[in-house]
């Protein structure tokens, strides 16, 4: 029975480990970001950071930087100036979202006053970038024939907003956003069928990350799930690890959600 024991922990050591992948994640700098590309390292990747310029200095230590605007009209030209079209390519995971603040005009507002300029930036950071990429850097991830695309998307990507978890708070849960992640699961769905075998597209869908929101939020939001608390980045890392590498050979246009049962009710 050992033996039996210490075949499959070896086998799974060897699916899981990237030593000789190359990765490229956005939001990179990010709460989630910064975690997603540690533990790539850890599994042996070579890492890729994407994100804005201003935020470089909050990557993980020996992430390769690449600053950036999602946004910007000429963002594929300026990543083939960071990124060399030489350079290869096995996972890119599309980390960076919109997410909006209340300084954005039209955003933490009343759906009759949500504006159309603030859903197309959060359509063009959220839905477009991840196509754009995708698609660029698609040549790149075939190569080596086990490309790995994951698209990071949202509960709200799924259901719609639970408004009375909301009474008292000034948080805010826009169309757009739901919206975009929405578009970008379907995304998965469409790439999984178009571009395999050689890349594999999946999703990873976060439920509510715990990030000092306020207590009646949080109160309303564990009562809400099944588990019995919001998520951590933590929560996420084991997902990430399994759609990244050899453990999800099998695996495509899935969404995988980490969530605490949310979706379960």
């Amino acid at each position: 029975m050992n033996n039996i024991v210490d075949q499959a922990g070896s086998f799974l050591s060897r699916q899981a480990d990237l030593s000789d992948r190359v990765a490229l994640v956005t939001g990179a700098a990010g709460h989630l970001g910064r975690l997603c590309c540690q533990v790539l390292q850890e599994q042996g990747a070579r890492v890729y950071g994407l994100d804005r310029p201003e935020s470089l200095a909050r990557l993980a230590e020996g992430v390769i930087p690449l600053g950036l605007e999602l946004s910007a009209p000429d963002m594929l030209a300026q990543l083939d100036r960071l990124f060399p079209p030489g350079e290869r390519l096995d996972i890119l995971i599309n980390n960076a979202a919109f997410v909006g603040t209340d300084a954005h005009a039209g955003w933490a507002v009343p759906f009759d006053q949500q504006s159309l300029e603030t859903w197309r930036n959060c359509l063009e950071v959220n839905l477009t970038a991840p196509f754009a990429l995708i698609q660029h850097l698609a040549p790149r991830l075939a190569a080596q024939g086990k490309g790995v695309v994951i698209n990071v998307g949202s509960i709200y990507g799924e259901v719609g907003p639970d408004w009375s978890l909301y009474q008292g708070t000034q948080m805010a849960n826009p169309a757009a956003y739901g919206a975009s992640k929405g578009g970008l699961h379907q995304l998965t769905r469409w790439l999984a069928t178009t571009l395999a075998p050689q890349i594999r597209v999946n999703t990873l869908i976060p439920g509510g990350i715990f990030r000092q929101q306020p207590a009646s939020f949080v109160e309303a939001y564990q009562r809400r799930t099944p588990l019995g608390r919001m998520a951590t980045e933590q929560d996420m890392l084991g997902a990430l690890l399994y759609l990244a590498s050899d453990l999800s050979a099998y695996v495509t246009g899935q969404s995988l959600s980490v969530d605490g049962g949310w979706q379960a009710w």
